[in-house]
C-alpha cells in the first residue's frame, strides 16, 4: 500500500523552481531516505508533505488524505522531529509530552498511558521528571522522538535526527529508529547528511537534485547498479582525461585536487590506469560507497553549498514570499 504518493508535486518561488513535478510512492512501513545537496529541494518537499507550505501545482496523498484538500487530516496522521530541538527546556520530559498530548486533544487516560509507553520505548522513564535542560544531547533527541510519537502517527518525519551527536549516541538513535518502525508499525521519512546513516537505516532512498529525483532505490541496489571500485589519485601532472574513453572506466571526476575513477574491477585494471595517467603523488583503492553514488548523480558532496536552515525558518521565509 502506498502510504505516501506525490503526483507531479511542484513548488516555485517566483522564477525559482524548487521542486519540479515530483512523483513518488512510499510504502507503508518503509524507512525512506530523502537525500540531496543543499538547495536540491528536499526541504521544500518535506515542508509540502507536512502541510507547512502549499504546492504551486500537483499534490500528495498522505495516509489517504490530500495535502491540499485535507491538511488537518494529514497533520493528524504525521509526527515531525525537527532538526532543531523544540522541547521546552524549563519543563520536565513528562511535562513536554503532556503538553503535546493536550495540543492533540488526547483524553486524559489515553494521554497518560501513551506518555508512559513512549518514555519506555526511548528509555527515559527514570528521567521523566527531570528538567529537559539537564538532559544530554542524546536524551533530548530521544525525547523529541517520543513526543513525535505521542498521538500514534502513521508517518514520522525525521529531519537530521542525529545531527551534532557523537558516534556512539548516533548508533543508539539508529537502534531507536529501527525499533519505532517495527514496534510502532509506522512509516519513517528521514533526511540526513550522514551517508552511513542512510546506508544503515533506509530500506529505500531518493537522491534529489535541482528539484528532481535523479536516483531511487535501496542503497545496496544503487551501489550495485553503479558498480565497481574507486581509484583515487592525487597528482597535478596526471593525464586523466583519456581515461574517459576506456570501456572499463565508468566515471572520472575531480574534487579538491583529487581524481576519482570508477572502474569495473580495480584488481584487474589498476596498473593500466597508472600506466596511462603517468606520475601521481598517491593512490588509494576502495569499494564503492553510497557517497560515491551520490557524487556520481549530483556532481557535488551532500554538504556543498550554503546551509539550508531549519524547517521553521524556511516556512517563515516561504510565507513572506
Amino acid at each position: 500500500m502506498h502510504i505516501i504518493e506525490t503526483r507531479n508535486l511542484t513548488k516555485r518561488f517566483n522564477s525559482l523552481t524548487a521542486v519540479d513535478n515530483l512523483s513518488l510512492q512510499i510504502e507503508e512501513g518503509e524507512i525512506f531516505g530523502l537525500l540531496g545537496p543543499n538547495g536540491a529541494g528536499k526541504t521544500t518537499t518535506l515542508m509540502m508533505l507536512t502541510t507547512l507550505i502549499p504546492p504551486t501545482s500537483g499534490t500528495a496523498i498522505i495516509n489517504g488524505f490530500d495535502i491540499v484538500k485535507a491538511p488537518d487530516q494529514v497533520r493528524k496522521s504525521i509526527g515531525i522531529v525537527f532538526q532543531d530541538p523544540s522541547s521546552d527546556e524549563t519543563l520536565t520530559g513528562y511535562e513536554n509530552l503532556k503538553l503535546h498530548g493536550l495540543l492533540y486533544d488526547m483524553d486524559n487516560e489515553l494521554r497518560e498511558q501513551r506518555i508512559q509507553e513512549v518514555l519506555t520505548l526511548v528509555e527515559l522513564t527514570e528521567r521523566q521528571h527531570d528538567a529537559v535542560k539537564k538532559y544530554s544531547g542524546g536524551m533530548r533527541r530521544r525525547l523529541e522522538l517520543a513526543r513525535g510519537l505521542m498521538h500514534h502517527p502513521k508517518i514520522l518525519f525525521l529531519d537530521e535526527p542525529t545531527l551534532g551527536l557523537d558516534p556512539q549516541t548516533r548508533g543508539h538513535i539508529w537502534v531507536y529508529v529501527r525499533k519505532l518502525a517495527v514496534e510502532e508499525h509506522i512509516t519513517i521519512i528521514i533526511t540526513t547528511h550522514y551517508m552511513d546513516e542512510a546506508d544503515r537505516l533506509c530500506d529505500r532512498l531518493a537522491i534529489v537534485d535541482q528539484g528532481k529525483i535523479v536516483a531511487l532505490g535501496p542503497p545496496e541496489k544503487l551501489k550495485k547498479d553503479l558498480g565497481g571500485d574507486i581509484i583515487r589519485l592525487r597528482g597535478k601532472n596526471g593525464q586523466f582525461e583519456e581515461l574517459r574513453g576506456l570501456d572499463f572506466v565508468k566515471a572520472v571526476r575531480s574534487r579538491e585536487g583529487d581524481v576519482y575513477i570508477t572502474v569495473k574491477d580495480a584488481s584487474i585494471h589498476l596498473q593500466e590506469v597508472l600506466n596511462r595517467v603517468g606520475k601521481v603523488d598517491s593512490v588509494e583503492v576502495r569499494p564503492l560507497t553510497l557517497e560515491d553514488v551520490f557524487l556520481h548523480y549530483t556532481g557535488r558532496a551532500i554538504r556543498d553549498g550554503s546551509p539550508e536552515g531549519g524547517w521553521a525558518e524556511k516556512a517563515m521565509h516561504a510565507g513572506r514570499r
